[in-house]
């Protein structure tokens, strides 16, 4: 029988053998991560579900490439994320992987439209202002592209963060708790908008969450305790 991650698709995105993370060295070495098997097919929206301390966020980062795995494989969009050097790693990341925070890290003396495009020319996006203008709108920010973080509130600041993800159309966009900092009305319109948009970019989509009611939107629920996956699941098959 097919495992949930090869069911509906041959074409992974993300395929991880035996992944470890362990930081520190000598007695003081704590191993976070413990042999994680992965593979995400194209296009699928998978939760990660745990509590604090499973490994959950250790997880995204060596997935997206801002931690190195101690040991193991990790292909993402293709790309050898263990083999390349620093450099090509982050050639590699750039406009492949896009990244929501709860935290928005939004850069506070350059505006909304000046953070979106910013992500644009990194990935070498040619018409960087016009498709961040775009994008904006596409959030409900035509009108506030050229205010600063500190003048939008925290929703508005988590659509700019969205938009600045799926503006160089990553193929994978992952989420850390991307609600967190919000009220429940404006999370719920967070969210909405979230998987709006990546179904329209035809993202693959990882979302870390404490909240339940949010991974059942997820095609996957996957749940991780002591840096191991406990469970990996398609609890709603189309």
């Amino acid at each position: 029988m097919p495992s949930p991650a090869t069911a509906h698709s041959p074409t992974l995105i993300l395929a991880a053998r035996d992944l470890t993370l362990t930081l520190g060295q000598g007695s003081g070495a704590v191993t976070i991560l413990k042999g994680i098997d992965l593979a995400v097919p194209q296009g699928q929206t998978v939760a990660l579900l745990g509590p604090s301390g499973s490994g959950k966020s250790s997880l995204m980062a060596v997935l997206t490439g801002l931690e190195r795995a101690t040991s193991g494989t990790l292909a993402v969009t293709g790309a050898d994320f263990i083999g390349l050097d620093e450099d090509a790693l982050a050639r590699a990341r750039r406009g492949r992987i896009g990244v929501v925070l709860q935290a928005f890290h939004l850069l506070p003396t350059m505006t909304a439209l000046q953070n979106v495009m910013t992500a644009l020319e990194l990935a070498g996006v040619a018409d960087a202002a016009a498709r961040a203008t775009a994008e904006l709108e596409a959030v409900g920010l035509g009108h506030r592209l050229g205010h600063y973080p500190a003048q939008l509130s925290g929703g508005e600041q988590q659509r700019v963060a969205i938009a600045r993800a799926l503006a160089p159309r990553p193929p994978l966009l992952f989420a850390d708790e991307p609600t967190g900092n919000l009220d429940a009305a404006t999370g719920q319109a967070i969210v909405d908008l979230l998987f709006a948009r990546r179904a329209e970019a035809g993202a693959t989509l990882v979302i870390i969450t404490h909240d339940p009611a949010l991974a059942e939107r997820c095609e996957r629920v996957i749940t991780l305790m002591d840096g191991r996956i406990q469970t990996d699941t398609l609890p709603f098959p189309a």
